[in-house]
């Protein structure tokens, strides 16, 4: 096998509470990831000089500092293996959306060239590798649907029911830093027990912070909040990005028939696994 044509597929934080803060600094969460199927598209080509090679650069984002590069050179020193690999990255996740891109992005990196470089490694020793990266990339690895806890890298597989989101792109870009950072953040939300809890009641501590920050994202969860048969309406991870969740795909396809057109928005469908959950082992 030289040659390998994954996906890396965006996920929906379906909420995000903050439960406490260590003495780090690190902020504690609990949240419900889920995947849906709109992804990055990557192709990996051996290589056996040992060099990584990405040959489709990100804007802005230096070659070095790109998840998928560090993803690879980290699993390269880590395994020992003289193999190298060219990327070949076809982005469609936009950037600091709280979609997760560039966490799958990684993720799926680590499990295509534990197949390409033939490394054989079990899932639990890339979820660690995956925490060295950044604290949303373990659960790509993980494969599937998951409640999350700790920094994001406690997880526990959830059954989730189907649906069809619209996700709304606020014209903003987020900074997460700075969101963790703010005073206004509430940081002591009563943890909840797994299982049971409604997906439904929970909420995202980020998002009254983010909305007062950033009155675009204020004003597409509002118009998200005036259509009907939603199950719920939130903001994923630190924003921009909004959704609408609808237990059916025509619920979904009436609303997404009237976004207006000053706001840029997509239909999705809940996944029930990553698409490349079988690259590894348990």
């Amino acid at each position: 096998m030289t040659k390998l044509a994954c996906l890396a597929p965006a996920k929906l934080n379906l909420f995000l509470h903050v439960v406490g803060r260590r003495e780090d600094g690190y902020h504690l969460l609990q949240t419900v990831f889920r995947f849906v199927d709109f992804s990055d598209r990557l192709n990996f080509t051996l290589r056996e000089d040992g060099a990584i090679k990405l040959h489709t650069p990100t804007a802005g984002v230096p070659e070095d500092q790109d998840l998928c590069v560090r993803a690879a050179k980290l699993l390269q020193r880590e395994s020992g293996t003289s193999l190298g690999v060219d990327i070949l990255l076809e982005k469609r996740i936009p950037m600091g959306g709280g979609l997760g891109g560039g966490s799958s992005d990684a993720a799926t990196t680590l499990l295509a060239l534990n197949r390409l470089w033939e490394l054989g490694w079990k899932r639990n020793r890339l979820l660690a590798l995956g925490l060295e990266l950044g604290a949303d990339v373990p659960v790509f690895i993980f494969g599937e649907n998951a409640f999350a806890e700790g920094v994001g890298e406690k997880l526990s597989s959830i059954l989730l029911p189907p649906a069809w989101y619209l996700i709304l792109m606020p014209p903003v870009h987020v900074s997460t830093p700075q969101v963790f950072a703010s005073k206004e953040l509430t940081r002591n939300t009563i943890p909840i027990k797994i299982p049971p809890f409604s997906v439904e009641h929970g909420h995202n501590d980020l998002e009254p912070v983010v909305c007062r920050t950033y009155p675009e994202v204020a004003r597409h969860l509002q118009w998200l909040g005036r259509l009907d048969n939603t199950r719920k309406v939130a903001m994923t991870g630190s924003g921009a990005c909004v959704f609408a969740e609808f237990a059916t795909e025509p619920a979904a396809q009436i609303a997404l028939a009237q976004v207006p057109g000053d706001m840029t928005g997509f239909m999705v469908q809940g996944l029930d696994r990553h698409p490349m959950h079988d690259f590894a082992e348990q």
